[in-house]
């Protein structure tokens, strides 16, 4: 035992940080949890539309971001899906397998958080809520200045997440306190976020706001592609396909959605020249009409297709399979789900999250250069990152 009165202190009482307790608190270390909100788990409370998309079961290094794509492998293995899984069985929480490995709550996501906080109490975690970590030193041991006293322990855990949600309380503190030790911090971005289109765009597509359809969402450099739902919005494109390929996007760039999935458009436009139909009419067999009628529109394409030219043809079918936009930005931190960037891995040991240069300090979760796709993938880097370090502290 140390002669400190904490073994391991804990900023922030998220997912990462509460499992990172209850690793250590189960290994017989005296563990203090500091949570500047006046509750743990605000981030947890809100997901998956308040029934938490707990984690993935095809959660594997393919499905993050980062520079260096294979540290997370070391985490996700020893702390995998199914034994998150199996801790919210041991609590008898009921929850369903939504849609590709996504796994939520049947109910509330409160379970999630009533679970984690149980596993703490038992594990004789003790939780300080309303302590907003101000200043951390280093001298034999790290001296934590907080708005609710100071606190000094053997180790010291930074679970202090991102800066998306700032109507949550997300702060930098834990990208300032990496820095201050003299670790490296990537550039951060948002993450999981909806994109904005420029004004131009917004005259013809704004009105669409609320229309969505299936799509496949490419980024520039082809590294990423993702078949699922796009959302119009008052301010550009959202949805899952655009959450989603907005990670890999970059200002400057552009992002390419296929329109007419599984449909090849030059394809079906030849065996359709027959009809008489006009093609607003046509696009809305696929789309929905309020599209249809705004793609034609906006394409001065009024005339039936029988008589369109050959080349209006083909490029006609080359937009709808290949929508290029070049987005005017995204709606930034306040929507985005994630921060993409953080502490550098390259600074950490991916065993045990330790800071290589500063012996007894760890960064987890969010905090770190490591970001997961949408759909229960970043919790499971939170249950799997918390593990580890909880497990060496």
């Amino acid at each position: 035992m140390s002669s400190f009165a904490y073994d391991v202190a804990i900023l922030g009482g998220g997912g990462a940080g509460l499992m990172c307790a209850i690793a250590a608190g189960q290994r017989g270390r005296r563990v203090l949890v500091l949570e500047g909100n006046e509750r743990v788990g605000r981030k947890i409370e809100i997901s998956g539309g308040g029934r938490c998309n707990f984690t993935n079961l095809q959660a594997s290094a393919e499905n993050y971001l980062s520079e260096n794509p294979a540290f997370c492998k070391s985490a996700l293995a020893r702390y995998t899906p199914w034994d998150f899984v199996a801790l919210v069985e041991k609590h008898g929480i009921a929850y369903h397998e939504k849609t590709l490995g996504q796994q939520f709550c049947d109910g509330s996501s409160r379970a999630i958080i009533e679970m984690l906080l149980a596993e703490c109490a038992e594990a004789g975690v003790e939780i300080r809520t309303g302590c907003r970590a101000e200043e951390v030193e280093k001298m034999d041991a790290f001296r934590v200045t907080t708005s609710g006293g100071v606190f000094e322990s053997k180790a010291l855990v930074v679970a202090t997440g991102g800066l998306s949600f700032p109507k949550l309380g997300a702060t930098d503190f834990g990208f300032r306190l990496a820095k201050r030790f003299g670790l490296r911090v990537t550039p951060l971005r948002p993450g999981l976020v909806p994109l904005t289109l420029s004004v131009g765009e917004l005259k013809d597509y704004g009105p669409l706001s609320g229309v969505s359809l299936p799509v496949v969402a490419r980024d520039a450099k082809g590294d990423a592609e993702f078949p699922e739902s796009m959302l119009f919005t008052h301010r550009g494109l959202s949805g899952p396909a655009v959450l989603q390929v907005s990670s890999y996007w970059r200002e400057g760039e552009e992002v390419t959605f296929d329109l007419l999935p599984g449909v090849e458009a030059a394809d079906w436009l030849e065996q359709s020249r027959a009809e008489k139909a006009d093609l607003a009419t046509l696009l809305a067999r696929h789309w929905p009409r309020r599209l249809a009628e705004t793609w034609a529109s906006r394409n001065a394409l009024g005339v039936r297709l029988a008589h369109l030219r050959a080349e209006d043809k083909e490029r006609l079918a080359g937009m709808m399979n290949r929508w290029t936009i070049r987005p005017a930005g995204t709606e930034g931190y306040a929507k985005a789900e994630v921060t993409l960037g953080g502490v550098d891995t390259a600074e950490l040991s991916s065993k045990t999250m330790e800071a290589r240069r500063v012996p007894g300090l760890y960064f987890i979760g969010e905090a770190v250069d490591v970001t997961g796709w949408l759909g229960g993938y970043n919790f499971q880097w939170a249950w799997a990152s918390g593990h580890a370090a909880g497990s060496a502290v």
